[in-house]
């Protein structure tokens, strides 16, 4: 159910959104901000946590973003016309005192498992007791079947799910839909320069 504040603010102010990426980590979130700031559009992002080996171009991360739980939601005022990184855990912390596009970024479950371990590897963060890859793919599945639920009920969220397989095969046509989804306010030829087919590191 909307509430009369978001509904009003729906109608009165229809361009005034914030654009959240989102998506499961290693699911290509990081080169869909890179390509939206490529593109034209301004970014909420800070420079703690900086481009290593895992992710060569940055994180685009917001540390403030950490604290939705908690209640941080002053910076979003300044966040409208702009893009933000959002874990998909945390959307649901979202208030509806704004309108949201959020584009949702997928890829192959074998593909991620692959990264988060060569991540893990590279950094030397093994768990003693990690989850087998079973465990993991299961509480993914279920995590995105909750998550996609939640945002199909939301409508005061606008959600488009874009594949990270499909944004290195054919990044024009991905580009594009996220272009339209955005009213024009990205150019998606500009943001095709960021596609670097030597990150697509595990394929399947």
């Amino acid at each position: 159910m909307t509430s009369i504040r978001s509904f009003i603010k729906k109608i009165f102010e229809p361009d005034q959104f914030v654009t959240v990426v989102s998506g499961l980590p290693r699911s290509g979130t990081s080169m869909m901000m890179s390509a939206l700031t490529t593109g034209g559009m301004g970014l909420i992002a800070d420079q703690i946590r900086s481009a290593d080996a895992n992710n060569p171009k940055g994180y685009y991360e917001f540390e403030r973003v950490k604290r939705l739980p908690k209640g941080d939601l002053d910076w979003l005022k300044s966040a409208q016309g702009k893009a933000v990184k959002i874990i998909s855990a945390l959307l649901s912390y979202l208030p509806e005192d704004y309108q949201y596009k959020v584009i949702f970024m997928e890829r192959n479950l074998d593909e991620i498992l692959a990264s988060q371990q060569r991540m893990l590897e590279r950094t030397g963060n093994q768990s003693d007791h990690p989850m087998s890859d079973e465990m993991l793919r299961q509480s993914y599945e279920d995590h995105l079947l909750e998550v996609k639920s939640w945002l199909a009920d939301q409508d005061w969220i606008q959600t488009l799910y874009i594949s990270y397989n499909d944004v290195l095969r054919q990044p024009v046509e991905a580009f594009t839909q996220v272009a339209h989804f955005l009213d024009q306010k990205v150019d998606p030829f500009e943001m095709v320069k960021v596609v670097d087919p030597d990150l697509y590191r595990e394929q399947k």
